[in-house]
């Protein structure tokens, strides 16, 4: 059967209506057949599965919101001190240093605001003073762990493990977590320290010492959000911390036993990663993974091995390093090796590819200048163009997916490379079209990323 994700914040009295209008529906069957169906449509084993995510997701659910009126000092300072994944800006935080210093005694009015800043004396006094190291606490209806964790605040390595441990000996759980927008992965004590997302937020200032504090407290290594916020970048001092407390390993933790159906499984998700890495060409993560026993070799959740995406994706180092580890050699059909060959700009490959197999390739490709602008490949570029590969197309410029989101002039601003746009722009690129997702042309993205230079070449 095919599945479809639940909704963002599931309802369950929805869920419930949901069964009965299959039931009514499906002449013959059981109420419970009908709630069986509907929860292996929404990927769950079972009716009371699904309950038990539901009931789990919404009762930790965390969306960011502005305050509806005013809020007390503490809260307001806390709103910006946090990464919140929403309305993260520097901005943000240079005012939360501005507030604490305009009001000294904020970390004496909350244990949180205390966890925050990381001031171990006035956390001693709230502990002292019988304040909760596990309640949760406004703006975020966070315990004051999770404060600590996701501060973005100029405070000092000895402060912020001390506090950390002051937390940990009262009480704090160091795998709590909020489930963001009632997304399955939580967003933990540990996806906090380490940072990272789509948007690149910053970790935190101690980020590996104080993740390897909550390891050696009990910090689940196998933590998915973690993994998918650090995939992005080529640094892997995450991944190393990881690996050597057991990424890969175990039984996923209290978050998986919790809500079994939708989190991988500890291997799931370190092949997960080991999949970003081969597609994106990180070889010194492909290495790292090999060095501490992840399969290298075999194939990955979609069928093929990490070798065949190094190999579809024009990546000739990396498959080089994927070979001296023994992979296997598999063989590509010619659609994929024409594909390769353009990618690695390899011309004298390209041009010997006859000309129905390049018509096939644009079809089963057409966004494919996409990717190779965000692969930084002008080679690659100068080489679809030339076989007829349309450069307006849109497409994706994270995945090598026929998704039409972007074009390659997007992209090629979105990464920052200005002699890719150049050279876009030389060969007919469009900067009037408007990307499919925020309707916007080149000249928003290059204001929206901040590309002086691009603007200068995009002219008045």
């Amino acid at each position: 059967m095919t599945t479809v994700p639940l909704p963002e914040r599931p309802d369950l009295g929805q869920l419930r209506k949901q069964a009965k209008e299959l039931h009514r529906a499906t002449p013959g069957g059981t109420l419970a057949d009908a709630q069986r169906t509907l929860a292996r449509r929404y990927g769950f084993a079972s009716w009371p599965r699904l309950q038990r995510h539901v009931e789990a997701l919404n009762s930790r659910t965390w969306v960011y919101t502005e305050p509806a009126g005013a809020e007390s000092p503490a809260a307001r300072f806390l709103r910006l001190a946090c990464l919140n994944f929403a309305e993260d800006a520097p901005d943000r935080w240079v005012e939360a240093a501005r507030l604490r210093h305009q009001h000294p005694d904020l970390p004496a009015t909350s244990i949180a605001v205390a966890a925050a800043c990381a001031d171990v004396p006035a956390l001693h006094q709230h502990l002292a003073a019988g304040a909760s190291a596990v309640k949760p606490a406004a703006p975020f209806d966070w315990p004051p762990l999770m404060y600590l964790a996701y501060a973005r605040l100029e405070v000092s390595q000895e402060d912020t493990l001390a506090a950390a441990r002051l937390l940990l000996d009262a009480g704090a759980d160091p795998n709590d977590g909020r489930f963001f927008l009632g997304l399955p992965t939580p967003f933990t004590v540990l996806t906090g320290a380490l940072g990272g997302g789509e948007e690149d937020q910053p970790p935190h200032p101690h980020s590996i010492a104080l993740a390897r504090l909550l390891l050696n407290a009990g910090a689940d290594p196998n933590d998915g959000q973690s993994l998918y916020n650090r995939m992005f970048t080529e640094q892997d001092d995450f991944a190393e911390l990881l690996l050597e407390f057991g990424l890969g390993q175990g039984d996923g933790g209290p978050w998986r036993r919790l809500v079994p159906d939708l989190i991988g499984s500890p291997e799931e998700l370190v092949r997960g990663l080991l999949h970003w890495a081969v597609t994106h060409d990180q070889r010194q993560r492909v290495a790292l993974l090999a060095a501490h026993g992840v399969d290298v070799t075999s194939p990955l959740a979609d069928g093929a091995t990490p070798l065949e995406h190094a190999l579809r994706n024009g990546h000739r180092k990396l498959a080089k390093q994927l070979r001296d580890l023994n992979a296997p050699e598999p063989k590509l059909d010619p659609v994929d090796t024409f594909v390769a060959a353009a990618l690695a700009g390899d011309r004298a490959e390209v041009e010997a590819t006859p000309a129905h197999i390049v018509d096939a390739a644009r079809a089963a490709r057409p966004g494919l200048l996409v990717w190779a602008a965000a692969q930084h490949r002008p080679e690659a570029v100068k080489l679809l163009v030339d076989k007829g590969f349309d450069i307006n197309a849109r497409g994706r410029g994270d995945m090598p997916l026929e998704h039409p989101w972007q074009t390659a002039l997007h992209t090629a601003i979105q990464v920052g490379d200005t002699d890719l746009v150049r050279l876009l722009l030389e060969l007919g690129a469009d900067p009037g079209l408007r990307d499919c997702r925020f309707d916007g042309d080149a000249r928003s993205w290059a204001e929206h990323f901040d590309r002086a230079e691009v603007l200068d070449l995009l002219g008045p």
